[in-house]
């Protein structure tokens, strides 16, 4: 039930400022209607990312890292982005294996989902991995991600832990419990 709108048209596009890992992109778009504003937003690659609901002997296993973000220890599932060359479900396998010594005979894509959109570009493509084995790969993470068992019955006490926040993590949450609940 959308309606289609006409793209704006991009006048003119310059970079602002650039980092390591981001660069930010003015843009002056021109709207169907005639209105002129100017939008900023992130670019980089387009790689993706993936992020890992995996589920083992009737447990959830989380991942307790630090995020540079919110100076904190946040617990969520496992994450990254997709390498050059990789497929989705392959970045999925590595990352499992990287922070949480886990491999899947089964990973399912359950959606993939837009990050802040108004700004930018990047996708996340979220899985959910079943069957898994023990199996490490040497990772790229400063220190031992810390990795916690959550029965899966008492997944709804997981949004009460204020370490568990991370918007992505929360909606992967409720996208494997839709998916387990089938």
């Amino acid at each position: 039930m959308t309606t289609r709108h006409k793209k704006p048209e991009i006048l003119h596009r310059e970079i602002v400022a650039k980092s390591r890992l981001f660069q930010i992109e003015q843009l002056h778009l021109k709207f169907s209607n005639g209105v002129e504003r100017q939008y900023e937003r992130m670019s980089g690659g387009s790689r993706g990312a993936v992020m890992i609901v995996p589920v083992h002997e009737g447990k959830l296993l989380l991942a307790k890292e630090y995020a540079a973000g919110t100076d904190n220890y946040e617990l969520g599932f496992p994450k990254g982005l997709i390498d050059p060359g990789e497929t989705g479900i392959e970045a999925a396998n590595r990352e499992l294996q990287e922070e949480i010594g886990f491999a899947s005979n089964k990973l399912t894509l359950l959606k993939e989902l837009s990050l802040a959109p108004g700004y930018f570009a990047s996708k996340m493509q979220i899985f959910i991995a079943e069957d898994l084995y023990e199996s490490t790969l040497e990772g790229d993470e400063p220190e031992p991600i810390e990795v916690i068992p959550f029965p899966l019955e008492k997944w709804k006490n997981l949004l009460d832990d204020a370490d568990f926040s991370e918007s992505r993590s929360v909606s992967a949450l409720f996208l494997a419990q839709q998916f387990l609940a089938k």
